[in-house]
């Protein structure tokens, strides 16, 4: 008699790319891989409210714009830039919505690190509610584990300007870089690993001396805060921004392990318009309906440099959109805008004066993909700002 099989039935399942490979993807798997985040990292929710408010909507406006001699289109400018969502808001009113690489409205981005800058805010908020009585208080003073190595007379101010003195390789190319490693121990969900990882790192400078940019220092910045409202980072943006403002999805925050520490400054989820309502937030002052959630010059602060920016840090794309300096999780325009910026062509633009944003998510290829043909997609983006600026009129255009 044969003997039935016991080995199972073929079925249909799904592959998802590797997550500690999440900074040296290729252009095809970061525009799949960058939608669905939630599916390859610990992640927690942060909630809407219960009645989402609905974005003003203006009159759609069509832009071109000019790189050297060539006149560029919108959808020119989307092809170019592997744009998968761009919107434009005008004193409070959506002018232009678009996206694209299968990206739909409901969907959220990965927001890299441009969620550094709406962390910083949440410090205003801790404030604000008298959570943290000063950011000039040492972060051991919240996080204990952080006594006896180099992060103990570290200040929350060193964090929020990038001023910490920890040596730390923010090199996206290195798989044995700093930055990968805290990338491989989020992908391998270790408790207490990114923690574990910066009490290992040493000192190269003074704190508050020396900027330099460093991913480790915001997922402190985060936890700092977790520590001094005694709610999970998502449960406190949730409370004091996401449903004053009406967000229209839930958002989320990714965590260090399964119910770990979510992380401050790098690769959360929102949706396109979601951080557009966060950008009028800040061209708002952090007042929303009349309740402030931000100290009266917590924005002016944030948008005030504390450092300028080292030449040798001074990467090509970090020019080819003006910025010089750094402020609280802000980089700074001499012309006084603010941007968020993120691995990989996450852009927000924030003119506070003339009360506009231009949020730009998009797949900018990582360097071992780099060919000799490749644009220069931040200076696309820098005129189109221009382009947008004198469309909407504005005295002071870029």
């Amino acid at each position: 008699m044969q003997k039935l099989s016991t080995l199972p039935t073929a079925q249909p399942s799904v592959h998802l790319p590797q997550a500690e490979d999440f900074l040296l993807w290729p252009p095809c798997i970061q525009s799949y891989g960058y939608r669905i985040v939630d599916q390859l990292f610990a992640t927690r929710t942060i909630n809407k409210g219960t009645s989402p408010k609905p974005f003003p909507r203006g009159t759609e406006i069509d832009i071109s714009y000019e790189i050297g001699d060539d006149t560029r289109n919108l959808n020119r400018f989307m092809d170019i830039n592997n744009v998968a969502g761009l919107l434009v808001i005008h004193r409070g009113e959506i002018v232009m919505e678009r996206y694209g690489l299968g990206l739909q409205p409901q969907d959220r981005w990965s927001t890299m690190s441009t969620v550094k800058s709406m962390t910083a805010m949440l410090v205003g908020a801790a404030i604000q509610d008298g959570s943290i009585s000063s950011i000039d208080d040492q972060v051991s003073r919240y996080i204990p584990e952080l006594k006896n190595c180099p992060y103990d007379v570290v200040t929350i101010r060193h964090l929020l300007t990038m001023s910490s003195g920890i040596a730390w390789v923010e090199d996206y190319a290195d798989k044995h870089s700093d930055v990968n490693r805290y990338s491989k121990s989020l992908a391998d969900k270790v408790p207490g690993g990114v923690l574990q990882l910066l009490r290992t790192c040493p000192r190269a400078h003074a704190p508050g001396t020396v900027w330099h940019y460093n991913t480790g220092d915001t997922y402190l910045l985060g936890a700092v805060l977790s520590a001094a409202t005694n709610r999970t980072l998502a449960d406190y943006m949730s409370e004091r921004i996401w449903q004053p403002c009406g967000m229209e999805f839930n958002g989320f925050y990714t965590l260090e392990s399964e119910e770990g520490q979510e992380i401050g400054g790098s690769r959360a989820g929102m949706t396109l318009r979601d951080m557009g309502r966060f950008a009028q937030f800040v061209i708002d002052g952090g007042i929303v309906e009349g309740n402030r959630i931000l100290p009266e010059s917590w924005v002016d602060q944030a948008a005030e440099p504390a450092f300028y920016i080292p030449e040798d840090q001074l990467a090509s794309h970090r020019s080819a959109l003006g910025l010089r300096s750094y402020g609280y999780s802000w980089w700074l325009r001499d012309d006084g805008a603010m941007l968020a910026m993120g691995h990989s062509g996450q852009r927000i633009f924030i003119d506070r004066t003339a009360k506009l944003v231009v949020i730009q998510l998009a797949v900018y290829p990582e360097p071992r993909y780099v060919s000799e043909y490749e644009p220069d997609r931040d200076k696309e983006l820098n005129a189109l700002i221009a382009a947008v600026s004198d469309r909407m009129d504005i005295g002071h255009a870029r």
